[in-house]
């Protein structure tokens, strides 16, 4: 029999932010701060803001394609329906990778953080318990989702409040540099433009909430509105968040090359300016920041799955059910749930490695995805919509492939792999290319709410 039950409408532009904050993890500043600002060499806060530039052009991007195609699927859904379906499958393909190995990272994550605090309590076991509560979340609603992670997201802004509140005080007593206000993290002719933009190419992957959002377009209130509102809100608050944030960082300890482990380097900061207790307090907080990302990674990978399934790309029957009851689809959040168990077995180099590769298959596919809806084939051609259908996507396009090639060979390798493996599956989909893909049907996105 078919299953009638579909996603329903009930998310308003806030929510929606929120779930894009929490997916970007506003701590996240500090989950790479080490590591980026001695790449930029102390200029980490030029580095965010000419990431926050360039990924503004990719959230452009986003905003214009969720209004002409307001259905779960992102960059999949856009890139099959206005360039190729092929071609769109195999960017799904990509962006599944993005997407099943990023709630992966946070369990890791958060895992090696209680272990440390906890170290009598194996990682596995925290690992486990993680992914058990936010598969269980996940089930009962997007909702909850949101709720939850709005509170979440209320204790990760304390932390940084505070922080950012023991930083000045310390800066104002003489700590640091002893000023609030210099010129030097955003001009300083020691220091090579080159090492800046590679302090950015980072950088550029931690703004991957605003992508996040579209995948409930089938959820959000007024969608064609509200999800380009949400996408370019959710970068721009990210963006200034990250730059202030590594501003102050900055003023308070200076000397980066001091760090004694870079991965760990923004838990010594804390430490430094607010002693052992507040140190226990950012631990908590970091933990919470991979708890709500987590989650709304989580929430998010389980909807591509659904679009796909919907499709028939992959099952029908399993990947587009959608719970009766809940109205969520629940075989895809226990499935993303047992993939993340994988997590034990799986290092956070190669993760990572999948995450960098699939996102900028995913932001270089969205920006040509605009100028082949909207400039070649709407024939958007006046004079601002060549500046807004094909100059702006244009340079998105060039920035995010420009990143691209600058990935290391370990995340090229692994990439190329999966994007084989769909190559593969996509020639037994087709009959070796014979027939179309399956294409998404708009009936779901367009019942009222």
């Amino acid at each position: 029999m078919k299953n009638q039950a579909s996603l329903q409408r009930t998310l308003t532009l806030m929510p929606v932010v929120l779930f894009g904050l929490a997916y970007m993890a506003p701590m996240t500043v500090f989950t790479t701060y080490g590591v980026a600002t001695q790449i930029s060499q102390g200029m980490l806060p030029l580095a965010y803001l000419l990431a926050l530039a360039a990924m503004m052009f990719t959230a452009y991007s986003y905003s214009q394609m969720v209004k002409a195609y307001p259905v779960a699927g992102s960059a999949y859904t856009y890139t099959q329906k206005s360039m190729n379906p092929q071609v769109g499958f195999l960017v799904g393909w990509a962006v599944l990778m993005d997407y099943l190995f990023l709630p992966m990272i946070n369990f890791l994550v958060a895992g090696i953080y209680l272990s440390a605090a906890f170290p009598s309590v194996p990682q596995g076991i925290w690992v486990c318990l993680f992914i058990v509560v936010m598969t269980l979340i996940n089930i009962l609603g997007i909702r909850l989702t949101t709720n939850i992670n709005t509170l979440l997201i209320v204790f990760q802004a304390m932390v940084i409040i505070v922080f950012m509140a023991l930083s000045i005080k310390g800066i104002m007593n003489g700590i640091g540099t002893g000023t609030l206000v210099a010129i030097n993290p955003f001009v300083n002719p020691d220091v090579p433009l080159s090492s800046v933009i590679a302090g950015s190419s980072i950088l550029c992957l931690s703004f991957l909430g605003f992508d996040a959002v579209t995948t409930l377009s089938e959820e959000t209130i007024n969608s064609q509105k509200t999800i380009p509102k949400a996408i370019l809100l959710v970068t721009l608050i990210g963006g200034a968040l990250f730059i202030i944030v590594s501003y102050v960082a900055h003023m308070v300890y200076p000397d980066y090359a001091s760090f004694q482990n870079a991965d760990s380097a923004a838990s010594e900061i804390a430490e430094f300016v607010g002693g052992i207790l507040f140190g226990s307090v950012f631990i908590a907080g970091m933990i919470t920041a991979c708890f709500a990302s987590g989650l709304s990674a989580h929430a998010s990978v389980s909807r591509l799955l659904y679009a796909m399934g919907r499709d028939r790309v992959i099952s029908h029957t399993l990947f587009g059910y959608i719970h009766p009851k809940f109205k969520t689809p629940v075989f895809n959040i226990v499935l993303v749930g047992i993939f993340a168990v994988s997590g034990l077995f799986v290092d956070l180099v190669t993760a990572t490695s999948f995450i960098n590769f699939g996102a900028l298959v995913a932001f270089t596919f969205v920006n040509l995805s605009v100028i082949s809806h909207y400039f070649i084939r709407n024939q958007r051609r006046s004079g601002p919509d060549i500046i807004r259908f094909l100059l702006v996507p244009l340079i998105g396009a060039c920035f995010t492939l420009w990143l691209w090639t600058n990935l290391d060979s370990h995340s090229f390798t692994l990439g190329c792999i999966w994007i084989a493996i769909g190559v593969i599956y996509l020639a037994y989909l087709t009959k070796l290319f014979t027939r179309r893909p399956p294409e998404l049907s708009f009936d779901e996105a367009d019942k009222p709410a």
